[in-house]
């Protein structure tokens, strides 16, 4: 038996400083609610989990571009739903001009109104959406917009809708005008075309929305998905570690009692002594 170097006492010391060691990182695993609380706890599960954040992230902005751009599409459907009110008001009043039992002031009175709807309807095609045009450039033709619809940037086209194009501009313009029961005939014609139009245009925006409400569900999924191949790499399971908490502390305990019984045991050789 020697007492310069106590062999038992210095392994216990390994051991229970391993202990401690697996004890802390147990803790930290806990308090943090994370596996990967180091690098060095898992260096390729920390790789492939950063992947997936950066591209959960991704995900989330563009679901909301694809939000953005279907509050667009309603916005747009809301002004054009009173430019149909307006539409089907004026061609009502281009049927009354044509009645042979009003008077020129009778029709006077028509062409008033029918022109305050004309100005109202010119008008929304000046509309615009946080400084975006919500009816194109005032070019004649419809301006098409790209959204955002994956994480990787591909783009989804929205067929755009433009109110200055001829068949409006015509049922709008000043030559239009229900002041004889021949220029209300030719009104009828040309109001009738901006309802036709006007059709074709919602619905166009109608597919637009139920496009872009399938991109927003498929962007929802891969979200949900992605989060929970995360979780699988970097949530801890609490039940498991609490499991393991116990157990390396019970073997902390274990391991200071165990070094203090081996550092005594060098004051048995002054028995020899004595």
């Amino acid at each position: 038996m020697v007492i310069n170097t106590n062999t038992t006492a210095l392994n216990a010391s390994a051991q229970l400083q391993k202990n401690s060691m697996n004890l802390s990182q147990s803790l930290a695993r806990l308090s943090s609610g994370s596996k990967i609380v180091n690098p060095s706890d898992d260096s390729a599960g920390l790789a492939v989990s950063m992947k997936l954040g950066a591209q959960i992230a991704r995900t989330g902005a563009a679901q909301q571009n694809v939000n953005n751009a279907i509050s667009f599409n309603q916005t747009q459907d809301g002004y054009l739903q009173k430019v149909n009110d307006a539409l089907t008001r004026m061609s009502e009043l281009t049927v009354s001009a044509q009645d042979v039992t009003k008077t020129s002031a009778d029709r006077a009175l028509y062409q008033q109104e029918f022109s305050t709807l004309q100005t109202y309807v010119t008008d929304v095609a000046t509309k615009d959406f946080n400084g975006v045009s919500l009816f194109g450039d005032n070019s004649g033709s419809a301006v098409s917009l790209s959204v955002t619809s994956d994480s990787d940037g591909k783009a989804f086209t929205m067929t755009g809708v433009d109110l200055s194009n001829t068949t409006y501009s015509t049922a709008t313009g000043s030559s239009t005008s229900i002041d004889t029961v021949a220029h209300a005939t030719t009104a009828l014609t040309n109001v009738k075309n901006a309802i036709n139009q006007l059709a074709s245009d919602r619905a166009t925006i109608g597919a637009n929305e139920e496009a872009l409400g399938y991109y927003n569900d498929q962007l929802s999924s891969l979200s949900n998905n992605l989060s929970a191949a995360k979780s699988q790499i970097t949530d801890v399971d609490v039940a498991k570690e609490s499991t393991n908490y116990a157990k390396q502390n019970i073997l902390v305990q274990s391991g200071t009692a165990m070094l203090a019984q081996a550092n005594s045991m060098p004051n048995s050789v002054l028995r020899l002594l004595s």
